[in-house]
């Protein structure tokens, strides 16, 4: 019993450790591949996409492409720009790295460069934008679309977006103008329409190129390469691995909240219905997911995965040696810090935990109630009855004694003796009170419970 003990104890932290194992090896052996073979074939053009809403996971992208490039010592590289925007952390946070990286960049908006999209594309050393495209409209909104007015954001923001333009010898105002709908703006003669009061500045190819928002106009890549003077560079494109691209679904708060459901809820329903192994597999592997995500994504470290392992394995021993609940706090606290640690957004996490708590709560009382017959706690309720029906007798049985005569020896208050033929029995009246040496009848017998009742002559 202590053998099996022990291995239901350590299998959780074997399969965890197989999941970090495998996940080490997929993040740093191809791009290591891929480094050699740039090196092997000379400078390059590194051609990155830019093609996803601007979260976390572009971030990590980003900076693990950067890297690459980074060691095979490419001479520039060329972010191909198509997107709506998303964040305004991660987009501050992308726009710094490309301003600070000693590689030059050239920003090429093959579609849309809209919102964070405008400020990555500020921040790199040329914009080149193609025909159709468009790029501002970088006022800040909320998750539903619906602008926020707090102005200590939007000064925030403004500041951001016009210190990135004028680094690059731009026009201040027109950022101001893309994120502040208060911001006024005389260019009719520039681009033959001002911008008003309560619009978002919006600028299409041909417009940026006249107010010195772009360098240059071009139809592809190739045309952005040759402008550059780099033709005849080898171009390596760097893509999103499939972890990568993994992780970016594994992160977001939805996926990320039923991974978690799943995960407590299976965990829990393996211990307490143990037997069934898929609700223990499934809990690991949800949990295995969700670090996987965020450590592709750059924010679970070591120290969040050990927290993870621990939690789980003081619950499991809480199963098996009582502690009084302290084993059970230390590990639900180890548990929780583990993955709020892991994730991006400490509230977004622990709000995610909070739901997913309530509905792994759900799913367990559904299971147990299902399964009500086959859970551990069966092993401390006695459910076994010992009948008369199955031959059990827990005591002389009485029922011989119904309709007998006798006479009280005590009084009845209601409990006494009564001696019927040579017998002293113990009895109990309705209720009432009977005195010694009265006559009582047997009135019911059931088990060793003899009730009697006076005579009245």
């Amino acid at each position: 019993m202590n053998r099996w003990r022990r291995r239901l104890s350590a299998a959780p932290i074997a399969l965890l450790t197989a999941i970090f194992l495998v996940t080490l090896a997929g993040l740093f052996g191809t791009p290591a591949e891929q480094a050699k073979a740039a090196n092997e074939i000379g400078p390059a053009v590194y051609v990155i996409p830019v093609k996803q809403t601007v979260e976390s996971g572009l971030q990590s992208f980003l900076e693990r492409a950067y890297k690459e490039a980074e060691e095979a010592k490419a001479e520039h590289v060329i972010l191909v720009i198509n997107t709506l925007g998303g964040k305004v952390v991660n987009a501050e946070s992308i726009g710094h790295f490309i301003r600070e990286n000693k590689i030059p960049t050239t920003a090429f908006v093959e579609g849309k460069a809209v919102s964070a999209g405008t400020y990555i594309a500020l921040n790199a050393d040329n914009i080149v934008m193609q025909p159709g495209s468009t790029i501002g409209a970088a006022a800040v909104v909320d998750g539903s679309g619906n602008l926020i007015e707090n102005p200590k954001t939007i000064s925030f923001w403004t500041s951001e977006m016009a210190e990135s333009a004028g680094l690059q010898g731009r026009d201040k105002s027109i950022a101001a103008a893309m994120v502040d709908p208060n911001v006024t703006l005389p260019l009719k003669d520039k681009i033959g329409r001002d911008k008003l009061k309560g619009e978002i500045l919006t600028l299409t190819a041909s417009e940026a190129e006249k107010v010195g928002y772009s360098e240059h106009t071009a139809a592809s890549v190739n045309e952005v390469v040759k402008w550059l003077g780099l033709d005849g560079r080898t171009q390596i494109e760097v893509a999103p691995s499939l972890a990568e691209n993994a992780a970016r679904w594994l992160i977001n708060p939805i996926v990320m909240t039923v991974l978690l459901i799943l995960g407590i809820a299976g965990i829990v329903i393996e211990m307490l219905v143990p037997g069934f192994g898929a609700p223990g597999i499934i809990g690991l592997l949800s949990f295995g997911l969700y670090f996987f995500g965020h450590y592709v994504a750059g924010f679970a470290g070591m120290e969040s995965v050990v927290l993870f392992v621990i939690g789980i394995a003081l619950l499991i021993i809480e199963v098996f040696v009582p502690s009084f609940g302290i084993l059970g706090i230390l590990g639900s606290a180890s548990l929780i810090a583990g993955v709020v640690l892991a994730a991006n957004d400490p509230m977004t996490a622990f709000i995610s935990i909070v739901i997913a708590l309530v509905g792994a709560i759900i799913l367990i009382a559904i299971f147990v109630r299902l399964n009500k017959k086959r859970g551990i706690w069966n092993k401390f309720i006695l459910r076994d009855k010992l009948t008369t029906e199955q031959g059990y007798l827990s005591a002389d049985v009485k029922d011989s004694l119904l309709g007998l005569e006798g006479m009280t020896i005590t009084p009845l208050r209601p409990a006494g003796t009564v001696l019927i033929g040579d017998n002293r029995i113990d009895v109990v009246t309705s209720g009432e009170f009977v005195d010694t040496n009265r006559s009582v009848k047997v009135i019911k017998a059931e088990g060793t419970w003899v009730v009697v009742k006076e005579i009245v002559k």
